[in-house]
């Protein structure tokens, strides 16, 4: 019998598809729960933030490709160490992170094609 407790239904959809992302790629909020044909951006964030430790969470992003606040320079280290496309910031940005480069990072959750 295991000690963690089991995860909604739900949870464990968005977590199998997070799993699924291929490293250099993100899905947004938005793209998830549209994907799974089941929720809202809300709801994939409100499981993300519960149950998406164990997953490669920084590959559910927001659609602006901003990073979200507080885990962002972990993300960073992840984006940099997987390739994902990153727009450098503007020097009169605050802090100078980077944002995701949604138009070349954004995956679709089709597999990639052979050639």
């Amino acid at each position: 019998m295991s000690d963690e407790p089991e995860l909604p239904e739900y949870a464990e959809r968005v977590l199998a598809l997070t799993e699924n992302i291929p490293p250099g790629r993100v899905m947004t909020y938005g793209d998830v729960a549209e994907w799974l044909g089941d929720g809202g951006p809300r709801q994939v964030g409100r499981v993300m933030a519960l149950y998406g430790a164990p997953v490669p969470w920084w590959r559910v992003v927001r659609s602006d490709g901003v990073l979200l606040p507080g885990g962002e320079l972990r993300a960073l280290g992840h984006y940099r160490e997987e390739g994902t496309p990153l727009r450098e910031a503007a020097r009169a940005a605050a802090g100078h992170v980077p944002r995701l480069d949604m138009k070349r990072a954004r995956w679709d959750g089709l597999p990639a094609s052979d050639g």
